[in-house]
Order: C-alpha cells, then structure tokens, then sequence
C-alpha cells in the first residue's frame, strides 16, 4: 500500500518502538499520525494528533474509533511486560496485566477499528509481536504467553479481514533497545530499525516482518523437533 497521504493510528506512541512507528509514517509522507496514548500530554512530536487510548478502557477504545474514522494504518503497538510474574514466584497479577493489554487491548483496538478501515478503502492493520510468541520465557512466562496469544490473533484476523482488503502484518523482534530491555544487555536492534522495516512491509503488501537474525532463526526452527531431553 502507499503510506504517502495515508491517516494512521498508533498506539503506544509516545515512546520505544511506538514513537519510531510514529516519526517513520512521518518520513514516508503519510498525511496524518493519531498518537493514541494514555496522557495526550505525554506526546512531545508536533507533527502528530495526541489521541487519549488505554487500550483496556472500552469507552477509550470505542471514542478512539469515532474521533480517527479517518485511518487507513491502525499499528497496535501498545504492550507491557508483566516481569514481575515469575515462573515459579511473584503474584499472577503482572501476568494478567500483560493479557489486558497485549492481547485484549490489541483485540479491542482491531474488533473497533476494522469497520473504520473498511470504510475507508481496506488498508492496513499491523501488530507488534515479539520472537517471545514463539519461545516459552521462564524470567517472563506471562509477557511470552500474551504475544503467543497476540500471534494466534493476528492470524485470526488476517483470515477475517482479507475480504475487506485489509493487510495485516505480524511484526516479530528479539530484544529492541527501549526502556522495556533496559535490564538486560543482550544484543539488541532499534526501534527506528523495526519501524523502517514494518514501513517496507507495508509498501511492498508482505504480512510478516522478521526483524532480526535470531527472530529469524527461531522462526525457521519452528518445524523442527523439539530438542531431546538433556538429561542421561
């Protein structure tokens, strides 16, 4: 599709990987960037249209698809982590919060604004996902079990809305340098990097973005069987 002249929505966007979404719609000529966020006010780009959206608050979401009736790209890209649910420790309610948002708030969001981009020609839909979709993550089972969830929706939605005319891309990543891997110093790629490679997806119509070699690698492995126990 072509992003010039495009109206988008991104969500999350005022900061990590959802402000670099924001400032390469920009740099690709769209017309027009909702930053849907929690506080308006927390938005510092000028080029963007603050929109009030915590994707857990129903009548958030629902005001969100009247007020931007206009879009054409809607990027979910609002997520938390939910690290303080452990394996085999800490409370569930970390856990819990990485559900709400990462797979309920991502559901809300498309379930509202699906009818708006059929309206308005068919368009785009795009999730950020994770190489944890794939992976179990014993330091983060509750962050990884929400973008496992968050993939079989994409998908979901892929089938449901390809009559519509609506791509929707799946956009999967290790570890991108925002403050949300600020505790680990594994290797990492940025944010500017996801957002220019998930631009070329949707310019060239490809429903999956495999941002880096270990994503890819994982990904790959998928068909392969599982590794044999270890022990003798």
């Amino acid at each position: 599709m072509d992003i010039k002249g495009s109206v988008a929505l991104v969500t999350g966007a005022n900061r990590g990987i959802g402000r670099a979404f924001a400032r390469a719609l920009i740099e690709h000529g769209a017309g027009k960037v909702y930053a849907g966020v929690r506080d308006p006010a927390s938005v510092a780009d000028r080029d963007v249209t603050p929109l009030r959206l915590d994707v857990t608050k129903p009548e958030e979401v629902l005001q969100a698809a009247t007020v931007a009736d206009d879009v054409t790209i809607v990027i979910n890209n609002a997520g938390i982590g939910g690290a303080r649910t452990k394996l085999w420790e800490g409370s569930f309610d970390g856990a819990r919060a990485a559900m709400e948002v990462n797979y309920f708030g991502t559901w809300a969001v498309s379930r509202a604004f699906a009818p708006v981009l059929a309206r308005n020609g068919g368009g785009a839909l795009v999730n950020m996902l994770s190489v944890a979709s794939w992976v179990g993550q014993p330091l983060f089972p509750g962050y990884a079990a929400s973008k496992a969830a968050q993939w079989s929706l994409t998908d979901a939605l892929r089938q449901a809305l390809i009559e519509q005319g609506t791509l929707v891309v799946g956009v999967h990543a290790g570890f991108v340098d925002t403050e949300l891997s600020a505790w680990t110093d594994a290797p990492k790629i940025s944010a500017a990097d996801v957002a220019e490679q998930t631009m070329q997806a949707l310019i060239h119509g490809r429903s999956e973005v495999l941002a880096d070699q270990e994503t890819r690698q994982v990904k790959a492995a998928l068909s392969q069987p599982p590794n044999p126990d270890p022990r003798p």
